[in-house]
């Protein structure tokens, strides 16, 4: 599914390689470039991190309703030295608490927003059952990637890595296409980038993914054709 071509022209656009060919491998050869310069303050019109702010989802699911509440939080965490914004997912299926995750984000100098780990807690009658898909920059291998481009229009079509620990976690994305519409509870949303994301480690995993100004993530739609749509904004 992937060409190394494409990978390469994304990565590049980064610096995130060095100069490929067509037999460059991928996979566990992947060597980000990572900007030395960081900052816990992430404030791309696509994927805003505004300390305090509140996004509730929700969607139907085979199981129930599946509520998703996303908070920025207003510490940091360090990861590989690097002080990163802390955001926390909490999801509720029928009310009750089935995963507890906090996700680590910086952005560089350009505006790209990185993804530098999270810490996931599958829970069951609230009992952790699974810390699968965890996983830190700078631990074990682990590799950030980018969760957000900086121009977003500058890399449509290409493939790249939003996170990278080998058989753990996998994602990637592709951006599809910018200034579409979206209706969802929260509103009708214009202006927004439709992108592609996939898990490698899982077939059938591909998603789409709708990220509008100033908001972020407002709506996903899954290979199932289930929809998951931002209901609710709480901003400081």
């Amino acid at each position: 599914m992937k060409t190394t071509q494409a990978v390469c022209a994304a990565l590049a656009a980064v610096a995130l390689l060095p100069a490929c060919t067509d037999n460059t491998p991928t996979g566990p050869d992947y060597d980000p470039d990572v900007p030395t310069t960081l900052s816990s303050t992430v404030t791309n019109p696509f994927f805003p991190l505004e300390v305090g702010s509140v996004l509730t989802y929700e969607g139907m699911t085979d199981e129930g309703l599946e509520t998703i509440v996303v908070e920025v939080m207003p510490g940091t965490r360090t990861v590989n030295g690097v002080a990163a914004r802390i955001v926390r997912d909490r999801v509720y299926l029928d009310g009750d608490l089935i995963e507890d995750t906090f996700d680590w984000y910086a952005e560089d100098a350009a505006g790209n927003v990185w993804y530098l780990g999270e810490d996931s807690k599958e829970i069951e009658n609230g009992t952790v059952v699974s810390t699968e898909g965890s996983w830190e920059w700078g631990v074990d291998g682990a590799l950030p990637g980018i969760i957000m481009w900086a121009d977003p229009s500058a890399h449509i079509g290409e493939e790249y890595r939003q996170e990278y620990y080998e058989g753990e976690a996998e994602d990637w994305g592709k951006v599809v296409a910018t200034g579409r519409s979206v209706t969802v509870p929260a509103g009708n949303l214009t202006g927004c980038l439709e992108v592609e994301e996939w898990n490698a480690l899982e077939s059938n995993s591909t998603e789409k993914k709708f990220y509008c100004p100033q908001l972020g993530f407002a709506l996903e739609i899954k290979a199932s054709g289930d929809r998951v749509e931002l209901v609710s904004v709480s901003t400081p």
